[in-house]
């Protein structure tokens, strides 16, 4: 390709996708310089809205050559803008339409439990994300706190139990997320004086990228799925903090078990016995990885093509 890829990323309005999205592109953009533009569907609930929305935003772009897009409702407004302009297209997770629909589907393995296999089928271990591995020495001691979910419930009053132990060293840094209960960080900030709390309300979206990068150890609760992944991304130490579950044998908790008996990940009730969070096997660098094999399969594209 003799120009700087140009990518149309697809949001949804969510930030789980959108990171994922992002996380692609910038692992694609620290290999090759590119142009990166952002089309938000998030105006629309239909899919013929979405379409004529998607139509308006692209209008005075460049023509692209490589479409990203990460939840349901972009799917088809992925497919039809790839088959317009001729683009590449590449869907991040399980889609809605089948996978031949898209030159790539990049997605968790437990997406695709009944180990699916096929050329255009990329799986990887947890979601793709924007932290990036910084080696060397770090000092950060970062918990970052979720909520009930689909998998999980919540046990506000354990929950303090047990980071009243694993905190009792001094240094740490916590957050929430947008799922925690009302009034949770109060009762961290009366009961654990020794924790800087930030809210998730009162950080920008770079918040815990930044703190992850500097980060030497990290408390997740079961249900972060895709902040447990972002913390093995950036190198850290890696502990698991306890939560209820709701759902045996769900998709995503299969995955987690699998970091655990992999040794990814430092259960509560392992640190309580030896006072430390031991060091992953590996770091992920899932993004890179799926940045490389993107840039591979590129197929070139005429920009002058009307």
């Amino acid at each position: 390709m003799t120009h700087p890829p140009v990518i149309w990323l697809l949001c949804d309005g969510k930030p789980g996708h959108e990171n994922q999205s992002l996380g692609l592109a910038e692992a694609i953009e620290r290999r090759v310089p590119c142009e990166i533009h952002r089309i938000d569907l998030s105006g629309e609930s239909g899919v013929v809205g979405r379409h004529f929305l998607a139509l308006r935003a692209s209008r005075d772009l460049p023509r692209p050559d490589l479409i990203l897009g990460a939840g349901h409702s972009t799917h088809a407004s992925l497919w039809w803008l790839a088959r317009k302009t001729g683009a590449n297209s590449v869907v991040l997770m399980r889609p809605s339409l089948p996978l031949g629909c898209f030159d790539l589907c990049i997605a968790p393995a437990h997406d695709f439990p009944e180990g699916f296999e096929r050329p255009g089928l990329v799986l990887t271990c947890g979601a793709l994300n924007r932290v990036k591995a910084v080696v060397g020495e770090k000092s950060g001691k970062l918990i970052l706190i979720g909520g009930p979910s689909k998998t999980h419930g919540w046990d506000g009053d354990a929950l303090l139990e047990i980071l009243a132990l694993a905190t009792d060293r001094g240094g740490w840094e916590l957050t929430d997320s947008r799922r925690t209960p009302g009034g949770f960080l109060d009762q961290v900030r009366a009961r654990l004086p020794g924790v800087t709390v930030f809210s998730h309300e009162e950080t920008s979206p770079d918040w815990v990228p930044g703190k992850l990068a500097q980060a030497k150890e990290v408390w997740v609760t079961e249900d972060s799925v895709s902040m447990i992944y972002e913390a093995l991304t950036s190198g850290a130490r890696v502990g698991l903090l306890p939560l209820p579950r709701l759902k045996s044998g769900a998709r995503v908790l299969n995955g987690i078990d699998r970091l655990l008996a992999e040794k990814f990940l430092t259960p509560f009730v392992e640190w309580r016995e030896c006072q430390r969070i031991s060091s992953p096997p590996e770091i992920l660098r899932e993004a890179d990885r799926c940045a490389e094999i993107v840039l591979a399969r590129l197929t070139p594209v005429d920009q002058h093509q009307p």
